[in-house]
Parts: C-alpha cells; sequence; structure tokens
C-alpha cells in the first residue's frame, strides 16, 4: 500500500478510532480510551470481560505481536538515547566532556558526539567572552554598595572606592572543577586586595597621584591570588571608577584640601623667593671672598718683594757702607722731589738770573706723573717726573750739583776710614 495514498489508513467507514473519511483529527481522549480498552482486554484474565467499552469485541492476546512491539519501541529507545549524545560547541566555546563525572577531554567548535548519559555528560564553557565585576557599585555610580566600597586607609581615614575588574578565562578545566563558586572567589579576592593596597597607603595618594599605581598593584595581587587557589582566571583589567571620602565629610574634606592648597602655594611662593635671594648672597659672599683672597695674596707678595729688596740693599750695604747709604738718601730724595711742584735752582757762583720756563716745566711733569699712572700702576714713583725735569734744566746747573754730589761722596769716604 503506497503512503501517497490519501485515503491510506482510512479505508472502511470507520477504523475503529471512531474516524470517518473526510474528517479531522481524531479525538485524543477517543484514543486514550481506545488504548485503555485494549490493554485491558489483553490483561483480563477471563480473556472476555472487556465489554465496558460497547459493542467493540474483545482483543484476544497475541504473544507476537505484543513481542514485535516491545522490540521496536526498544529499538527506538535506544536511537533517541545514542542521538542525546551529539551537542555543538560554538567558535567562543570549549566543551568539556565528563565520564562517570570525571574529566575525560575538551572539544573544540563544531558538531560533537559523545556517550550518552549517564555514561558522560559534557559542559560548554565560554572561553572568549570577557567577564566583568562590580565592585562597590552595581550598573552606575549612583547605585553605591557601601558595604563594599567603605574602606580605611593607613592614615586612619575612611574612604568610598568604586571598581570594575575584567577578567577572561585562561584554563576552563581548572575554572570548572577546582572551584565550586569561581565567579564569587573573584569578586572577594578583588575586593580583599584592593583593602589591603588602600590600608597601605595615605589617603592623599589613594584619591590623587595614586590612582593608576593601585590599579595595578590590585591587578597583580588578584592574579597571585587566583593563580595560588587555581581557578583558572586570568585579570585582564582594573579600572578604578571612582574613589572620594564619604558623603557625610565631603564639606570638611574640601575645606581640609582647599586649606592643603593653600599651604603648598605659599611654599611654592618662599620657594621661589629663596632661590632669587640665596643664589645672589652666595655670589656675593664669593666675591667678597675672592677680593680677601686676592688683597691677602697683594700684600704677602709685597711683603716678600719688600723682604727681597731689603736683604739685597743689606747685602749691598755690607759691602760698601757710605755708597749705599748715599745711594738711599738720592733715591730717597728724587721721590720726594718728584711729587713737589717747585723747582730749585742754584744760582751760587753767578752774577746773573737765568730765565727758566717753569710753568713749561711744571706741565711737562704732570704729563710725565700721569702718563705712567695710567699705563703701569707698578712703575716706580721716583722716576716718572725725574727725566722730563732734567731735559730742560740747563747743562751748568747738572754739572754743579754732579760735582757737589761727588765732593760729598769723597768726604764721607775719607771720614769713614
Amino acid at each position: 500500500m503506497s503512503l501517497n495514498d490519501p485515503q491510506w489508513g482510512n479505508r472502511g467507514n470507520d477504523d475503529g478510532g471512531g474516524r470517518r473519511p473526510n474528517q479531522g483529527p481524531p479525538d485524543l481522549e477517543q484514543l486514550w480510551r481506545d488504548l485503555n480498552r485494549r490493554l485491558s482486554s489483553i490483561f483480563d484474565k477471563k480473556g472476555g470481560g472487556g465489554d465496558r467499552g460497547g459493542d467493540r469485541p474483545p482483543v484476544q492476546f497475541n504473544s507476537r505481536f505484543l513481542g514485535g512491539g516491545i522490540g521496536l519501541l526498544l529499538a527506538l529507545v535506544v536511537v533517541v538515547w545514542l542521538a542525546s549524545g551529539f551537542y555543538i560547541v560554538d567558535a567562543s566555546q570549549v566543551g568539556l566532556v565528563l565520564q562517570f563525572g570525571r574529566y575525560k577531554e575538551s572539544t573544540d567548535s563544531g558538531l560533537r558526539w559523545r556517550l550518552p548519559y549517564p555514561i558522560q555528560a559534557h559542559e560548554l564553557v565560554n572561553v572568549s567572552g570577557v567577564r566583568t565585576l562590580e565592585i562597590g557599585y552595581r550598573g552606575s555610580e549612583k547605585n553605591k554598595v557601601l558595604k563594599e566600597a567603605l574602606m580605611l586607609t593607613d592614615d586612619e581615614n575612611i574612604i568610598n572606592i568604586q571598581f570594575a575588574v575584567q577578567y577572561i578565562l585562561k584554563d576552563p578545566v581548572e575554572y570548572i572543577f577546582n572551584n565550586r563558586h569561581p565567579d564569587d572567589a573573584v569578586m572577594q579576592v578583588a575586593e580583599t586586595a584592593i583593602r589591603q593596597i588602600v590600608g597601605k597607603n595615605k589617603m592623599d595618594f589613594v584619591l590623587y597621584e595614586g590612582r593608576e599605581q593601585i590599579a595595578v598593584d590590585a591587578s597583580k595581587l588578584m592574579q597571585d591570588i587566583l593563580d595560588r587557589y587555581k581557578t583558572g582566571i586570568l585579570i585582564s583589567k582594573v579600572t578604578m571608577q571612582n574613589a572620594q571620602p564619604p558623603e557625610q565629610v565631603q564639606a570638611a574634606f574640601d575645606d581640609a584640601v582647599k586649606a592643603s592648597q593653600d599651604r603648598e602655594r605659599q611654599k611654592n611662593e618662599g620657594q621661589a623667593y629663596a632661590n632669587d635671594v640665596i643664589p645672589k648672597a652666595r655670589g656675593t659672599a664669593a666675591r667678597l671672598i675672592e677680593e680677601a683672597e686676592g688683597y691677602k695674596k697683594r700684600v704677602i707678595a709685597t711683603s716678600e718683594g719688600d723682604a727681597s729688596r731689603f736683604k739685597q740693599i743689606y747685602t749691598e750695604y755690607a759691602k760698601a757702607p757710605e755708597v749705599t747709604r748715599s745711594r738711599m738718601y738720592l733715591d730717597t730724595m728724587q721721590q720726594v722731589y718728584s711729587n713737589t711742584s717747585k723747582v730749585l735752582v742754584d744760582t751760587k757762583g753767578q752774577g746773573n738770573l737765568l730765565y727758566l720756563p717753569l710753568d713749561k716745566l711744571l706741565q711737562a711733569a704732570g704729563a710725565v706723573a700721569a702718563a705712567p699712572a695710567a699705563g703701569s700702576p707698578e712703575a716706580p714713583v721716583a722716576a716718572r717726573p725725574a727725566a722730563a725735569i732734567s731735559n730742560e734744566v740747563p747743562p751748568q746747573v747738572v754739572e754743579k750739583n754732579e760735582a757737589r754730589s761727588r765732593e760729598t761722596l769723597r768726604q764721607r769716604d775719607r771720614e769713614a776710614r
């Protein structure tokens, strides 16, 4: 009989199920009643007592029919049981196969098959998705969870910290089998790590300059703890969402911050003034020290020079005391007369008065005295005006002075002998 025949299974006026041709689907209640009646007629010990359904004749027990139905049913159950072992693993997932509750193998993405339950089972774990935990708040920073957010700093101040932790799975086997609630463990570890780091730092460091450093340190500490417990979790990022003092003391904290800023500003102004004054004072002190050192060296050099000259003069004086004494006398008189504006003219032995250009002699002497002073301050004073005066004095005066000097020296030599 063809299955495409529209009258297949519907031939005759009635098929025993209460259905007639060209009618709708059979009544489920009627089918259920017919099934119960047939079963009752099969297992009835009397073999013909199942006439409660009306005029339908009782069904006789047929062991061959019963054996074929049970076999077909068993085959169908086996097929369904084997088909239950198929499962699909997405590209972002990893399948873990368990045999009698114990891990056996991991499967990649695609259509997979395992032995049906209760021999084997499987777990699908998302390993590429980034999981996020919010600590101190939920959803928005306004929805605070004070039990998690309030922490104590090293200087005994309470602050409100809200941060988020992002993590992925690096080992799904450890994630599934080593801890019963790994996500809760991550939250507890994150809160523990943040409290430990905040408790070792000052309040200003946590609120301002140390926020990034705290996030980095917390990420390292959390990873160490999770690796110690073998959770198979990798911390990817810790983000500080908000850090501030509690709302009850916010006004007082703002005042303290303003006072601290004023203190820093005044310290900076004082430091700037010190940076301006101290270098100048140090420069002045260094200049005075250098001048004093130069004066010291000049005095010492002058003293040493005078002592050396005195030793030399004393040596010559020991050889010829009278000559040395006369020379020293003449040098002294030369120095004295070179600084005076008077001109001495010896007119003894002459009847007429010589006319001398005294004004020009004085001008020449002043010019000669000024030139060495400007050019070489170390030049002897006695040598400055002597040449100019001697150039203008008449020869007879010079000869008389030289003759008188020689006569004086001869007399002193005689007296000395």
